[in-house]
């Protein structure tokens, strides 16, 4: 497919995970990407598995946490492409942990990366995508975000918070043409979730030595996964992301769409 030819693309959390595989899928269909993480490591990973668009793909590090480097990380960005008409807001960390054993700084820091970068990153990049072509923003819920996921309760709050986040922000940009959605992974293989991503700014998501598995029972997707692997690839959501920053997606705004494999239905 070649939907995003001409078209620019501002990825985060693109150093690895779901966030790389967007970059490369999107990058696959033609379009200019410009990939930030806030490893640098990762960035260079990504590049090597990039190499073929040459010139289509510019990377930039930047900690969507801090308000001062995605102010100019952003302003960077857009003045690499020229321009924006898609952003994909993928960067993310999660930490696992019992609620009575859990910091108030790693609930805040759970909160400043996932809602406050996404909140951030849109805010700087939305009197570009005023003047995009057919401007799309992606969003990143979970499926933590409606449904029981247990130790993970600032990861949940924080996803709830961008999904509330991405329904009003659809209807308030309505009239300026830009669509707002979010994906919501779930089962899905990613640098949070099996401990390899160099954009991971936790010691991993590992759950309590004492973690209760009774409790994820009901968290097992319905269709299988090629190998009997516990994850789908991160392409699973990377195609849904695709989609939904692309013009084929025109008249799809304030919604959600979840990437599980049935396990929420």
């Amino acid at each position: 497919m070649t939907r995003y030819i001409d078209r620019r693309v501002l990825v985060t959390g693109a150093g690895s995970g779901i966030g790389q595989a967007c970059v490369l899928r999107i990058l696959d269909e033609g379009g200019r990407v410009a990939a930030t993480d806030i490893s640098e490591a990762g960035l260079k990973d990504t590049v090597s598995l990039a190499a073929a668009a040459g010139d289509r793909l510019a990377t930039l590090t930047m900690d969507v946490g801090d308000e001062e480097s995605v102010k100019a990380g952003v302003g960077e960005a857009i003045g690499m492409l020229g321009g924006l008409d898609t952003l994909v807001n993928a960067a993310g960390i999660l930490r696992s942990a019992r609620l009575e054993h859990t910091t108030l700084a790693d609930f805040e820091h759970v909160l400043r990366v996932n809602l406050i970068g996404t909140f951030l990153v849109t805010r700087e990049s939305i009197p570009a995508l005023r003047t995009g072509n057919g401007p799309a923003v992606v969003n990143f819920s979970s499926t933590s975000a409606q449904f029981a996921h247990p130790y993970m309760s600032a990861y949940a709050a924080s996803k709830g918070g961008i999904l509330s986040m991405t329904h009003t922000q659809a209807l308030e940009f309505a009239k300026d043409g830009i669509r707002f959605n979010c994906v919501q992974p779930g089962s899905i293989s990613s640098g949070m979730t099996d401990g390899t991503g160099q954009a991971r700014q936790s010691v991993g998501p590992g759950l309590p030595d004492d973690a209760d598995y009774s409790l994820f029972g009901r968290l097992q997707p319905m269709l299988a996964i090629d190998g009997g692997a516990m994850f789908a690839d991160p392409s699973a959501v990377a195609s849904v992301v695709a989609m939904l920053g692309s013009a084929d997606a025109f008249f799809v705004t304030g919604t959600e769409v979840r990437v599980d494999g049935g396990t929420h239905m």
